[in-house]
């Protein structure tokens, strides 16, 4: 991804597994100084995050963004909520969709695009217990075919 001048800084891989995804929107995020140094670091964890909506303006909330070791007393708060920068009809057409039963929107991953931190959310419905057991069986029959064709490629 480096050479599109993208660097991932972190991935939410739970949220792919607990939601289903219908819509993503790359978005801006208004950070600290201290925590684009951390970032920099790849010291970031989107597990628990979601996002809200908030008088028309999008907040990330829970996302754990470690503090600086060299910024002494200057340092940010860990967890503090942290702005998402969309255009209105962006914050309008995911808010409308997010306020329907059973949706909301989750960060699935940060990164680096042209020195800008930028987040992916996505607007997801969460998955209930079968359909989770489909995705995993789903999974392994698809690594089992790759570990056949890859081993009838070696003996033949």
């Amino acid at each position: 991804m480096a050479d599109s001048g993208r660097k991932m800084i972190c991935v939410n891989r739970r949220a792919r597994f607990d939601y289903t995804i219908s819509e993503t929107v790359e978005a801006g995020l208004v950070l600290q100084g201290t925590e684009v140094k951390s970032l920099r670091d790849g010291k970031a964890d989107l597990k628990d995050a979601y996002a809200d909506i908030q008088a028309g303006e999008v907040f990330l909330l829970h996302a754990h963004i470690d503090q600086y070791e060299q910024a002494n007393r200057f340092n940010h708060d860990p967890v503090r909520p942290r702005k998402l920068l969309l255009h209105k009809r962006e914050i309008l057409k995911i808010g409308g969709k997010a306020t329907e039963k059973g949706f909301t929107i989750v960060p699935l991953k940060a990164y680096f695009k042209k020195g800008r931190v930028k987040v992916e959310i996505g607007l997801a419905r969460g998955k209930k217990a079968h359909d989770k057991r489909e995705s995993i069986k789903r999974k392994e029959l698809e690594r089992e075919t790759r570990q056949a064709v890859r081993s009838r490629r070696d003996a033949g």
